[in-house]
């Protein structure tokens, strides 16, 4: 019986990971066309949060926060914030910028 927990135990941490890079992928995307609609210039990003969320529609999730950095006019830097539930941007936060 022991070994049933262990290897559902090992399924579920696997799962847990392939799910975070498959919602950090989706956020670099969603961020980089993000900037090109916004004539910005994409420049990094980085998980700031992560947890789990539930709402009576999409029942329980992964919950991420990202922030990544932009580029109005090519020469200075800003920091925006993308909220993810799941595989979906909830809010994009940025900051006013030099164009």
């Amino acid at each position: 019986m022991a070994e049933i927990y262990f290897l559902l135990f090992t399924f579920l941490i696997v799962w847990y990971f392939i799910s975070l890079r498959k919602i950090a992928e989706r956020a670099r995307a969603l961020t980089t066309q993000h900037c090109e609609q916004h004539g910005l210039q994409f420049i990094a990003i980085a998980r700031c949060k992560t947890g789990f969320g539930s709402s009576k529609r999409q029942g329980i999730f992964i919950k991420s926060v990202f922030e990544f950095e932009f580029s109005g006019d090519g020469e200075s830097s800003y920091k925006g914030y993308l909220t993810m539930h799941g595989n979906k941007a909830v809010n994009f936060d940025l900051p006013a910028y030099k164009v």
